[in-house]
């Protein structure tokens, strides 16, 4: 995933988390993520996110349309982390959360996906042919909207199990 791709799916994720009245505003959110970006590219990138300003009583803010429901909408919010090592895809859910997660992926049939495991917490997800683990990771990341929630593989090594 670009640079440029990263930067949109997290502005994405701000704008359905929370209302932003200004790029301003956005451009601060996103410095709290670690990207920086200038209001030119945040023009464009709203443009590119199909964001428009709506003005309610309560205020104005960007808006964005709702995302087509894919089957992972209802479990997007429990996943905490995504990593990769050698071999497999660990996602960190909240307590409880796998289970959920790891049908939801299941039931989306994605091709890069072998099979999963889950745990209460912890979900195992094999990659399918010869798809390398950090690819499965970021579209997993993507698909389930926690891109800035990536981590490397040293995070995959402090997953517990159960």
């Amino acid at each position: 995933m670009s640079r440029a791709d990263r930067r949109r799916a997290v502005a994405a994720r701000i704008l359905r988390a929370r209302r932003i009245g200004t790029q301003e505003e956005l451009q601060a959110a996103l410095r709290q993520e670690g990207l920086g970006a200038t209001q030119a590219t945040l023009s464009r990138d709203l443009a590119r996110l199909g964001a428009r300003r709506v003005s309610r009583p309560d205020g104005a803010f960007y808006e964005l349309d709702a995302p087509p429901d894919d089957g992972l909408a209802a479990v997007r919010g429990l996943v905490l982390a995504i990593a990769a090592n050698g071999s497999l895809v660990v996602i960190r859910t909240a307590a409880g959360g796998a289970p959920a997660i790891a049908r939801a992926i299941d039931d989306a049939r994605l091709a890069e996906v072998l099979g999963t495991i889950a745990g209460d917490d912890t979900i195992f997800v094999a990659p399918a042919g010869a798809l390398r683990p950090d690819r499965l990771a970021a579209r997993l990341a993507e698909t389930l909207g926690v891109v800035g929630l990536l981590a490397g593989a040293r995070a995959a090594g402090r997953a517990r199990t159960h």
